[in-house]
């Protein structure tokens, strides 16, 4: 959860100033009480973990192996694991400030204006736009290495090295590479669409850990883009009927009850495009991690030149991918695309 920190670093307020202060600074409080349980994509996609450095280290290790048989009182086997990975998540300084100026303090006879409650309402709103919109900006680019998001620029890269959806991800120190990148027809029918999730299911269940052992999740979640309607249509369709679509035979729809369907709005493509997700393994190895450094601190002065009350908001945070394990991308069609495997 976020908090907001208040802090009044001005000298000497004016009888105008004082009619404000507390007010707007209980609209900001009630906005962020407000929108922190209201969740979005940070919270239904992402790890949030609060963070005391100046970045996390994420480092991946090979696991232990089955236990061997001994005989009777003899010693066990020594066993190890090594450092296969290691992933640097820094965080990024952001900040905002808004006016209220002298005139419209001095005309506030009677609590908050409408317009001064309307920007500090938007203050904390922009505050959490940001987190929601970085972290789908994150999703949405997982193909390249890095993007640029609100003037920062943003490390897109798996600890191996490579974007979030690659076909040749490697695994272990040494090991094998696996895809997590695919296209074909994923939305052609609804019975394309059932077909080709059950194959990327299984394709996520089928991963691999770092000692090449499969690591058998399920996948749960399905992400969209939103300007993709049709396919939208067919996916809510197919997960949420009982029976199979597209046929008169009755037959069980395998995929119904199975899902969970997340549209992201400002993922914007110009294909039909699905990323599904196991929750478990996005938890379990921390696949995507948003990391809070320093909640929205908001202080507030007079410009003694303009007469006028400016509120700062400042906030530190990162994301990044632990993991490439948790999560598949397809790109709808039978053509080709650069840089991902054949469905």
């Amino acid at each position: 959860m976020s908090t907001i920190i208040y802090s009044k670093s001005s000298g000497v307020h004016d009888a105008a100033i004082g009619k404000l202060e507390t007010p707007i600074k209980m609209v900001i409080e009630h906005e962020s009480d407000l929108l922190t349980k209201k969740g979005g994509i940070r919270d239904w996609l992402f790890n949030v973990e609060k963070s005391n450095r100046f970045g996390e280290t994420i480092i991946g290790e090979s696991e232990f192996g089955v236990f061997n048989a001994a005989a009777e009182g003899a010693a066990a086997e020594t066993d190890s694991t090594e450092e296969t990975y290691r992933k640097f998540i820094e965080h990024i300084q952001f900040m905002k400030e808004f006016v209220i100026t002298a005139e419209m303090m001095e005309d506030a006879n009677y609590g908050v204006a409408a317009d001064a409650r309307r920007r500090a309402e938007n203050f904390t709103r922009a505050y959490y736009k940001t987190q929601h919109k970085i972290c789908e900006y994150a999703l949405a680019n997982g193909t390249e290495s890095e993007g640029s998001f609100a003037k920062a620029t943003l490390d897109l890269t798996a600890p191996d090295g490579l974007p979030l959806f690659a076909s040749a991800h490697k695994w272990g120190s040494g090991g094998g590479t696996q895809s997590n990148y695919f296209y074909g027809d994923i939305f052609g029918s609804s019975s394309a669409f059932e077909s080709a999730l059950s194959e990327l299911s299984v394709k996520l269940r089928n991963m691999k850990d770092e000692n090449g052992e499969i690591l058998g999740y399920t996948a749960d979640t399905l992400i969209l883009p939103g300007n993709r309607p049709a396919a939208e249509i067919i996916a809510k369709k197919v997960c949420g009927t009982e029976g199979a679509l597209g046929n008169g035979y009755n037959d069980i729809n395998l995929q119904y009850g199975n899902w969970n369907i997340v549209v992201m709005p400002d993922w914007q493509t110009e294909d039909d495009r699905v990323m599904i997700m196991s929750s478990e393994a996005n938890k379990n190895l921390g696949g995507n991690l948003f990391f809070n450094r320093v909640p929205l601190t908001v202080a507030n002065w007079v410009d003694h030149h303009t007469g006028n009350y400016i509120w700062n908001g400042r906030c530190r945070f990162g994301v990044g991918f632990g993991t490439y394990k948790h999560i598949l991308l397809c790109v709808g069609g039978t053509s080709a695309v650069e840089g991902a495997t054949a469905l």
